[in-house]
């Protein structure tokens, strides 16, 4: 089958990997630009790009899909169908229109819940003890396509975006192979989604990053695993920006009435701090100006007594 591919992260390459392995024909990959990324602000490709150059695939980076050249490009490639995971912008009439199997798309949530940029990190940041994928068509909403097809996964304590990533998309890669049979034979009975189940993922802001003490110790936590390894969460100490990498809801033992966002002790352990409901230990940090350290090292270097707070602010 003649297929193209559009997806940006880590997320679709074992999409398409899976594709070219099962022998479809990939007429071209659709990915984002390539973007400044890191301190140096180094112009790097997207995962995709580089796993489609690796194979030798053409590919195309437009800005923006809607009025842009591309279209019109894939339309001249004639692709049975479009396969999208994690692409990072809504497809046009344009393009939903010109496949004769329609364009489908591997989500990384249980549809219709969590729809959106960033199903993954709201799913654990909200505290979901299960995630899944949903394969589901194309349409010009934002992922509110007809289902095909799902597989759900549990959200382990210690799992992190990071490792649900990895397991979501390994998931999707399997499931998209599986579906695509019914796709191509017609056979598909695909089911409409509850628009009144909907929940959404938007896109992460600064403001989903910063710690809220008042707020309980496993909802920071959860927090906290929610956007690892990306942008981290982060507080504030002395006024400059201080970043949790690790954490531990403690919510055992005599409770304490010390103002949320206070440090109860230090020790080898990490730094404890008071919560709006139970304590969080600290074990990963990172304070301004240094890298990410265990807090424990960091604590060997630095003061910090009992009492001192974090939170507030930015100047």
């Amino acid at each position: 089958m003649r297929i193209v591919f559009m997806g940006t992260p880590d997320f679709a390459v074992p999409s398409l990997e899976a594709l070219i392995e099962a022998g479809h024909e990939i007429a071209a990959v659709i990915t984002q630009p390539d973007r400044p990324k890191g301190r140096k602000k180094t112009l790097t490709p997207p995962p995709v790009k580089d796993a489609a150059l690796h194979h030798g695939l053409t590919v195309y980076q437009p800005e923006r899909l809607r009025g842009s050249d591309t279209v019109e490009k894939i339309s001249l490639l004639q692709p049975d169908l479009i396969v999208t995971a994690a692409y990072g912008q809504i497809l046009p009439k344009a393009v939903l229109d010109i496949p004769p199997l329609g364009c489908i798309n591997v989500h990384g949530s249980l549809l219709p819940r969590y729809r959106g940029g960033a199903p993954i990190q709201r799913a654990i940041m909200n505290g979901e003890t299960s995630t899944g994928v949903t394969i589901m068509y194309m349409a010009e909403g934002l992922d509110t396509g007809d289902m095909i097809s799902r597989v759900e996964i549990p959200i382990l304590h210690e799992d992190t975006s990071g490792t649900i990533f990895t397991k979501l998309s390994e998931a999707g890669a399997k499931l998209l192979l599986e579906t695509l049979p019914a796709i191509i034979s017609g056979e598909v009975q695909a089911e409409k989604q509850s628009d009144t189940d909907a929940t959404y993922a938007p896109n992460l802001s600064r403001e989903d990053e910063r710690m809220d003490w008042s707020r309980p110790a496993l909802a920071l936590y959860n927090q906290v695993r929610g956007l690892l390894p990306m942008a981290g969460a982060f507080t504030l100490l002395h006024g400059e920006t201080f970043k949790v990498w690790g954490c531990e809801p403690l919510e055992e033992g005599e409770e304490s009435r010390q103002p949320a966002g206070t440090v109860l002790q230090t020790n080898d352990s990490g730094i404890l701090v008071q919560t709006g409901d139970g304590s969080l230990l600290l074990t990963v940090i990172q304070p301004a100006g240094k890298k990410a350290m265990p807090a424990a090292e960091w604590l060997k270097g630095a003061r910090l007594p009992a009492g001192s707070r974090f939170g507030g602010t930015e100047a």
